[in-house]
């Protein structure tokens, strides 16, 4: 039986849903914690239950892709997160956005995109 995640992706109509489609290629069942489900009207990857990581998707493009410690607010003493890619945009101590504005800068940063939220997923 199709997820809603699959029933949402069916009926994506954007430039950049091949990226979207990767992303969670590349994320759903690499850890069995991983959850996905609709948040926000897009996808959004879970761990232990709690929204981690989850797409922003506008008419057009850019895509943005939130990483985010859960709805609620958290006590972030002691939370850090390296990024040594220097793609995520820091909007608080817990969360950040990477901005994926074209195919082109999929094709560049993509590996990196998904080592983030692999990352990410695994520690936040």
């Amino acid at each position: 039986m199709p997820s809603e995640v699959d029933a949402w992706l069916a009926a994506l109509d954007h430039p950049l849903k091949g990226v979207v489609e990767a992303v969670r290629a590349a994320l759903a069942g690499s850890d069995p914690k991983i959850g996905e489900q609709i948040k926000w009207n897009a996808p959004s990857f879970t761990r232990a239950g709690e929204d981690k990581l989850t797409f922003n998707i506008r008419p057009k493009a850019p895509l943005l892709l939130i990483f985010h410690r859960g709805a609620k607010p958290k006590d972030n003493a002691g939370f850090s997160f390296a990024d040594e890619t220097g793609l995520m945009d820091w909007k608080a101590p817990d969360r950040a956005v990477v901005t994926i504005g074209s195919e082109a800068e999929w094709q560049a940063h993509g590996a990196a995109i998904v080592a983030l939220a692999r990352h990410w997923l695994a520690v936040a």
